[in-house]
């Protein structure tokens, strides 16, 4: 609970941040969502052990909720916490990466 509270106070700066990521750092997130997320969301994301992460299955989500599951995983699940190697700003990031056709 206290973490989504947290994270609908830093969202707001974070979303208005996101295109303030370098190049390189954005090439490097993708490249964690290629090898990383697509070992249990399947290479080409449309799902694995983990869900799909393509726009139409994410279409309805909250990018909260969304930015709070990669954060602080999926208790009970193989989704792991990525906090200690994305911040909130680079969560947002990959959201909207992932809710946009590629």
């Amino acid at each position: 609970m206290w973490r989504t509270l947290l994270l609908l106070v830093i969202m707001p700066v974070a979303f208005a941040e996101t295109d303030n990521l370098m190049p390189q750092r954005k090439q490097v997130l993708q490249e964690l969502l290629k090898n990383d997320c697509g070992a249990c969301h399947g290479l080409t994301l449309k799902g694995g052990l983990g869900p799909p992460l393509l726009p139409e299955a994410l279409a309805g989500k909250s990018d909260t909720m969304l930015v709070d599951k990669i954060l602080h995983g999926r208790t009970g699940t193989a989704m792991p916490a990525w906090e200690k190697i994305i911040n909130v700003q680079e969560a947002h990031w990959l959201v909207q990466y992932l809710k946009k056709s590629r």
